[in-house]
């Protein structure tokens, strides 16, 4: 029947057949019909054929080649394209602010979760902050089979867990092999790469023992072309260790498409430590003295002393001179490299031409050199027998262009300086080493939670840094971490938005381990850091699962930052939406009609499982859909129906029985984006027969689908 309303097909994307229709695409006459594991025809790549159209390509049989291979990996690819028929259901009682937030906290395995994702966010995402569990030889547990099975599992074989996902470890009985926790990071960096943007970037936290192959087996998934840094990140010495302390951790840094970081002009720049509070002091005793600058500069030049030793601004103290623009300090007005024009340039004075630098005047033209003069840029020696130089501002003076050209200068500790006209404040790219005693995180988190429930949480403080540093022009970037843990990165996210006025989003994954078994398998301080996390979670009437402990950490932390001074441009998100990634809310029979008998048929007339609700199926169709899951979400009666209109009319949604054919035209009237009812829940079969034929005459535009 012509107008029968199309089915959404309620899974993740099956990204086989998906780069099968990209090769058909290319090459049509390498793509055939064969049967598949049921015996239906289905697309298969005729790779004979491909081989002779990629002939010249082609690397055959054993020839020697440079590639990445273990144990595994085939098959971890196969993982990370095959679909998977789950769903994220909403929990609004653990949730934060659910209808305003735009945040999200996913509980369960997060290679579930990317897959469910990728269709929502594909392209979309900025950043990707994971700190994954360290190949220690101890277990590591995530769920690596997503073939759509019957409900019979080998449970009883320990090969399965309920779900029908076969548990992938990495036990002491075979050391710390790296294949394992290769193939676990392969599947997972391979479908977050498709939700980066193309500006988008990943960084990776690793310690020595898996950085070499982590590289390499990023430089596979993302490209050794779009490796942009390894980070290294000192956080203590170990007094304890026997040959050398090794406190320090690896940050690996890829873009998903570093030529589009480029071509986008993104320059990385971080605020000058001190520069602000510089330029605090200047406002202050601008306040106190006006336009009396001589009398500024003597009091900003005792301040500089009277800092302790230490302090970040007393770096730079050479900022000692005032003018309306704040502080500022002298640079070379001479071309770099060399070569540069020469003209007159008139002392105000002597009214004689300066002497020209050797390297030429740093400004190409005399209408610029005069520009510079007049926006009070330039400042000129006692006479003319010396060339005049410019002013740098610790924040960037209207009209200071510097970087348009490149420029750039010696720093008198030796390093390379280049001064963002459009920054703030003073900025320096940022060295790829970096401090954090690590016990300061930990201390933090202790206070905040009222006991020591993580033993190795990453700093919040330093990752907001490096969140503000990598999006200069992201303001409202989507950030996500999918080994969340301690939720440090929901928090640096906060704390990067409230400190610098940026408005990101976060989405965390986080699998829900259980504390109890944690506690079993553990010993010493982790062992009391567990007994410490279970007792919180007692308190709070929450369930001893890691993923609770890290939502309380937001919610606490959210808190904290509201009480503080926050920058007028946030929007003040501390909430967030938790979603459960459970299976379909749709009956197995949807997924394989071929295994329902006669006999089943009366039983199951309704698809829908029977314990789930309205709102279940809303996320699973905005899934489906690849509509945004922070989308503002309303519910109004409607000739005695509910309907949920996601952001206004983004979409409708009905899931009620009886439906009529008078709410399908009001809903018309409204001209949705999307509609979406229950394929059972119409009136009669006329109403089902007519959706289609109302919405083209009363809203054309309208795409409408039935679950």
């Amino acid at each position: 029947m012509t107008d029968e309303i199309d089915k959404l097909k309620m899974h993740s994307p099956d990204l086989t057949q998906d780069n099968i229709a990209k090769i058909r695409a290319l090459f049509p006459g390498c793509v055939t019909e064969a049967a598949g594991e049921d015996g239906a025809p289905t697309l298969k790549v005729d790779f004979d054929q491909l081989r002779q159209e990629l002939s010249d390509a082609i690397v055959e049989g054993p020839q020697e080649r440079y590639h990445l291979d273990w144990p595994g990996k085939r098959q971890a690819l196969i993982t990370a394209n095959a679909p998977i028929a789950k769903t994220l259901r909403p929990v609004r009682e653990e949730s934060v602010d659910f209808d305003t937030t735009q945040n999200l906290f996913i509980e369960g395995d997060n290679l579930e979760a990317l897959k469910l994702l990728q269709e929502t966010y594909l392209s979309k995402v900025k950043m990707i902050y994971i700190d994954p569990p360290y190949n220690t030889g101890k277990d590591f547990i995530y769920k690596d089979n997503f073939a759509k099975a019957k409900e019979d599992y080998e449970i009883e074989a320990g090969v399965r867990d309920l779900d029908g996902g076969q548990l992938v470890s990495n036990p002491e009985s075979r050391g710390r092999y790296h294949s394992d926790w290769m193939s676990m990071m392969y599947s997972r960096l391979t479908v977050a790469k498709r939700l980066l943007m193309d500006e988008g970037i990943i960084l990776v936290s690793i310690d020595d023992y898996e950085q070499s192959a982590l590289r390499k087996l990023m430089d596979e998934v993302f490209g050794e072309r779009n490796f942009i840094a390894q980070l290294t990140w000192e956080k203590g010495r170990k007094n304890d260790a026997k040959f050398f302390s090794v406190g320090h951790e690896y940050m690996l840094v890829f873009g998903k498409n570093v030529s589009k970081l480029r071509e986008r002009h993104e320059s990385w720049r971080e605020e000058k430590p001190g520069a602000r509070e510089i330029w605090d002091e200047f406002i202050r005793l601008k306040q106190i003295h006006g336009d009396d600058f001589k009398e500024i500069e003597r009091e900003l030049s005792q301040w500089y002393s009277d800092l302790p030793k230490g302090h970040p601004a007393k770096k730079w103290a050479r900022y000692k001179r005032v003018d309306k623009n704040g502080p500022w300090r002298d640079r070379d007005i001479s071309w770099p490299g060399g070569d540069g024009p020469t003209y007159d340039v008139i002392h105000p004075i002597t009214k004689q031409p300066c002497a020209v630098p050797e390297a030429g005047w740093r400004y190409a033209s005399p209408d610029e050199m005069q520009r510079q003069i007049k926006l009070g840029l330039v400042e000129f020696r006692d006479d003319h027998t010396e060339p005049p130089f410019r002013k740098a501002h610790i924040r960037p003076a209207p009209g200071e262009a510097d970087d348009e050209q490149s420029d750039q200068v010696a720093d008198e500790g030796g390093d390379t300086e280049e001064d963002g006209a459009d920054a703030e404040f003073a900025t320096q790219v940022r060295g790829s080493y970096f401090y954090k005693q690590s016990q300061v995180s930990v201390k933090y988190l202790r206070n905040l939670m009222g006991g020591k429930v993580f033993t190795n949480p990453k700093d919040h403080e330093e990752l907001a840094k490096l969140i503000e540093y990598v999006s200069p022009k992201d303001r409202d970037g989507i950030i996500i971490d999918f080994f969340a843990g301690s939720a440090s990165t929901a928090e640096a996210t906060m704390r990067a938005n409230a400190i610098y006025g940026s408005n990101h989003q976060f989405i965390m994954v986080q699998l829900p381990e259980s504390l109890v078994d944690a506690e079993k398998n553990t010993t010493g301080t982790a062992k009391k850091t567990v007994q410490a996390a279970i007792k919180l979670m007692k308190k709070n009437n929450r369930p001893p699962v890691l993923s609770e402990v890290s939502k309380e950490r937001i919610r606490r932390a959210g808190a904290k930052i509201l009480e503080g001074d926050t920058h007028p441009d946030w929007n003040k998100d501390v909430g967030f939406r938790v979603l459960k990634i459970d299976s379909s809310n749709i009956a197995d029979v949807y997924y394989t009609p071929d295994a329902t008998t006669q006999a089943d048929l009366l039983t199951r007339v309704d698809n829908i499982k029977p314990d789930r609700s309205p709102e279940d199926l809303l996320f699973q169709v905005l899934l489906d859909w690849g509509v945004d899951l922070t989308l503002p979400i309303t519910r109004e009666v409607l000739h005695g129906k509910t309907v949920f209109f996601v952001a206004g009319t983004a979409l409708a949604a009905c899931f009620d029985d009886g439906v009529d054919e008078v709410l399908v035209k009001d809903l018309a009237t409204r001209a949705p984006l999307r509609v979406v009812f229950k394929d059972t829940g119409f009136k009669d079969d006329a109403t089902k027969i007519n959706v289609k034929q109302i919405f083209k005459s009363l809203s054309p535009d309208t795409d409408v689908k039935a679950i």
